[in-house]
């Protein structure tokens, strides 16, 4: 598609919700079909979360459409189906830069907009937010409505189940939109997924269906009947469908087709005024309205660049190896190697890796839904069975599951192997995505050993090494995307001792301590001084975050009296802490230097943008270490005229 010669009719006249409450039905359903167009024209050349999206755009209309907000209370669970929100409250222009660094965000946001009643970048949060704007209102006497639309993915999470048994309780006026598409990233597991399956074919409902449909043939009046079969659906299927919400306290209502703009209007119109709470089940079709991206739901949840017209994916033109695949290949190998190995990830199987596992042992992989608190206690059930479970969770998510990693891991020894993936800067999904503080939260369990692999050989001799330890939690972090280029495929398993580090490089003046990839940094930086001033620092890769290897620290502090830490974590509490803390004990006239994230939110952009920002590209780590090793060469010669 030609994008300069793209027109939306209607489209481009929507500049706030206002501009689409005097459409008729025709003209929704062309205002939806041209969201769609855009949103595929905008991510074909700018990469987003397509699929969740395109199938809630009669959802989104509809909501906008029958409601009033900002005034009434819209909240959305995770962004990413929220992209047809974004463009009709003011931000058509704008979602051209959606994720791009000083463009707007891919999640919903408060700063951003009114419209962002409440911002969502990971799953479960809905339910609860909107139950606590509707309490607000009927506290502060106001009449507004609070709408939380959920996904059927994050109905797994636990969070949505306490914020439903709460409002439940509560009999608050709340409309709980179900948008149930059978799938969140990875296709649903679980008993949640089994029982909405259960709804949508419910025997009565499929055998009416069909003697109806077998009588009548084609044509217009079977169509017709079609609609109201469906409008009739809640009936055939309630008492069997909505039993698990109705004892939660809540009225349940449907299912009904989601991406039918007609049924969704008349539907909200009629629940807008029913006091309570209130539940909508909808079904709508993850990718809808564009073929390819209907016919391969989990790559097109967020499928990169592609060819709008034709559906091809543009490829990398990298050719190292991704973190994510090493992880994979390489747990299938231990699994091979040790009886005792599973996998465990909360749906996140095919970003992380774990889907060569799920496929080559299924019966040794857990996809135990979006349930991070659960993986962990999960996990820890397994090892405490004897099992080597290998717990792969996101490095921001992980943050949920931080009681239990102390108490149902750690307090008990357990030799459970947790893997943070996406550790450090992730890119274009911002603030709510960014691994910045893992390093800092676990530094502080007691008997937690965390490891940070500067390459693919390092992540897969750790997670070797992990597999033959016995003591627990064992974090691994890593980052998102694409290695040195390592010979991992080749080189053969090393066991590397907790707590001890390597050096790198040699060097004079000044002495660089960094921690996993940004080793690498280090290394190209210190080559580059070494041209331009004949020396360079000394480079060390510590390897090991928690425990310190407190006698290379030693053999460091004896030598230079300035050191340099490098880390892609919050410059608060993690390398740099843990090494000012030993410092400040045992050699106090060692100064230390961080380059680390700053302490504040890093918005969206790519990451070698964000790593510029942060000091971490090698060139940024030159001018600091550059500068370091003028002040040094100062200091010293003024010794010397002394």
């Amino acid at each position: 598609m030609d994008q300069n010669h793209t027109t939306y009719t209607l489209l481009e006249k929507v500049d706030s919700p206002k501009d689409i409450k005097a459409m008729d039905f025709d003209q929704l359903r062309q205002l939806c079909a041209e969201i769609r167009q855009y949103m595929i024209e905008c991510c074909s050349v700018n990469p987003g979360h397509l699929g969740s999206s395109l199938g809630a755009v009669e959802l989104i209309v509809g909501l906008h459409y029958v409601y009033n907000a900002p005034e009434d209370k819209l909240v959305y669970d995770v962004g990413h189906q929220a992209y047809a929100h974004k463009i009709i409250t003011g931000r058509r222009e704008a979602f051209r830069k959606n994720r791009m660094k000083d463009g707007i965000s891919g999640f919903p946001k408060r700063s951003e907009s009114e419209y962002d009643a409440f911002g969502a970048g990971h799953s479960s949060t809905s339910i609860s937010a909107a139950l606590g704007f509707a309490e607000a209102a009927k506290q502060q006497h106001l009449d507004r409505k609070a709408v939380a639309l959920i996904g059927d993915g994050s109905l797994t999470g636990g969070l949505a189940f306490e914020g439903l048994n709460n409002a439940g309780a509560a009999k608050t006026d709340i409309l709980v939109i179900l948008n149930d598409n059978n799938i969140s990233i990875d296709r649903n597991i679980g008993a949640i997924h089994e029982y909405l399956l259960n709804i949508t074919t419910d025997p009565r409902y499929n055998n009416a269906k069909k003697r109806i449909w077998d009588r009548l043939g084609e044509g217009k009046f079977r169509k017709m009947i079609q609609k109201m079969v469906v409008s009739t659906k809640s009936s055939l299927v309630r008492h069997s469908g909505g039993d698990l919400f109705e004892a939660m306290g809540f009225r349940y209502f449907g299912p009904i087709d989601g991406n039918d703009i007609e049924q969704v209007v008349r539907t909200l119109q009629k629940l807008k005024d029913i006091g309570g709470p209130l539940i909508l089940h909808t079904l709508t079709t993850k990718g809808k309205g564009y073929a390819p991206a209907e016919a391969n739901q989990t790559v097109w949840h967020a499928p990169g660049i592609f060819d709008p017209e034709t559906g091809e994916r543009i490829k990398s033109e990298k050719g190292e190896s991704r973190y994510q695949d090493v992880f994979g290949s390489v747990l299938v190998e231990l699994a091979r190697m040790n009886q005792r190995v599973v996998g465990v990830t909360p749906a996140m199987a095919s970003g992380c890796g774990m889907s060569m596992l799920a496929k080559e042992m299924p019966e040794r992989f857990y996809d135990v839904g979006i349930e991070e608190e659960h993986a962990v206690t999960f996990s820890a059930g397994l090892a405490a069975g004897g099992l080597k479970p290998f717990c792969n969770i996101y490095s921001s998510f992980s943050q949920r599951a931080y009681d239990q990693i102390i108490h149902d891991v750690a307090l008990q020894n357990l030799p459970v192997v947790l893997c943070l993936d996406r550790g450090g800067i992730v890119g274009e999904d911002g603030a709510t995505h960014h691994g910045c503080y893992d390093m800092a939260i676990y530094r502080t369990i007691p008997g937690a050993i965390i490891a940070a692999p500067a390459n693919e050989t390092e992540l897969k001799n750790m997670m070797y090494s992990a597999m033959l330890s016995e003591n627990g939690p064992y974090i691994i972090r890593y980052p998102r995307g694409y290695g040195e280029g390592t010979d991992w495929h080749i080189s053969p398993y090393e066991e590397y001792e907790p707590g001890k580090g390597t050096l790198l490089m040699d060097g004079e003046g000044l002495a660089v301590v960094a921690a996993g990839p940004v080793v690498n940094r280090a290394i190209e930086a210190a080559e580059i001084l070494k041209d331009r001033r004949g020396i360079c620092p000394a480079i060390y890769n510590i390897r090991y975050i928690k425990p310190l290897d407190i006698e290379m620290l030693g053999q460091i502090c004896g030598k230079f009296d300035e050191m340099v830490t490098i880390e892609d974590g919050c410059i608060v509490g993690g390398l740099y802490g843990s090494v000012a803390e030993y410092v400040s004990r045992h050699h106090k006239e060692v100064s230390v230097t961080p380059i680390a994230i700053p302490d504040r939110y890093l918005s969206q952009g790519t990451q070698d943008e964000l790593r510029d920002e942060c000091g971490l590209t090698t060139a940024r780590i030159v001018e600091l270490l550059e500068e370091k090793m003028k002040k040094i060469s100062k200091k010293d010669q003024k010794v010397l005229e002394i």
